[in-house]
C-alpha cells in the first residue's frame, strides 16, 4: 500500500527517479479507486445506431463529482511518477508528449514505461533500488 500512495507524498516532485514499483503501484491504485467508484456510483449504458452496439459505463450523481475531483487530485502526482519513472531510465521527462501521438505514442510510453530503469547513479539521481551501491573491494 505504501507504494501505491508514495506519488500523493511526493505530489509535484518532479525531479529524481521512480522505480516500475512504484508508478505501476499507483496506476493499479487509480485503477481500482476507479472502478470502486463505478460501481457505487456507475450505470451501464447500451447504445445501438448505425448497425453497432455500443457498451459503456458512466458515473452519475455524486459520484461523478468524486471521480472527477481524485481525478484531479491524482493529476499532477500521476504526470509526476511518470516523469520520475523516465528519469530511471536516464531519459527527458518530456518523452511524456507522445501521449500526444494517438495509438503509437500511446504504446511507445507503454513500453518506456515498462523498460528498467539504469543500474546506479545517473544524471537524474541516485539508484531508487540500490541508492548506495556496495563497494566490495575498497
Amino acid at each position: 500500500m505504501n507504494w501505491m500512495i508514495l506519488p500523493y507524498r511526493r505530489y509535484a516532485e518532479f525531479s529524481g527517479r521512480s522505480r516500475r514499483r512504484e508508478y505501476w503501484s499507483f496506476a493499479l491504485f487509480y485503477f481500482l479507486i476507479m472502478v470502486a467508484l463505478n460501481i457505487v456510483f456507475g450505470t451501464n449504458d447500451v447504445e445501438s445506431g448505425g448497425g453497432a452496439f455500443v457498451y459503456g459505463t458512466r458515473l452519475v450523481g455524486a459520484g461523478s463529482w468524486i471521480g472527477s475531483l481524485f481525478w484531479l487530485a491524482s493529476l499532477i502526482p500521476g504526470l509526476a511518477v511518470s516523469v520520475r519513472r523516465l528519469h530511471d531510465q536516464d531519459r527527458t521527462g518530456w518523452l511524456l508528449l507522445l501521449w500526444i501521438i494517438p495509438f503509437l505514442g500511446w504504446f511507445a510510453i507503454l513500453v518506456l514505461m515498462c523498460l528498467e530503469g539504469t543500474r546506479g547513479p545517473n544524471r537524474f539521481g541516485p539508484d531508487p533500488k540500490n541508492p548506495t551501491p556496495a563497494d566490495v573491494f575498497s
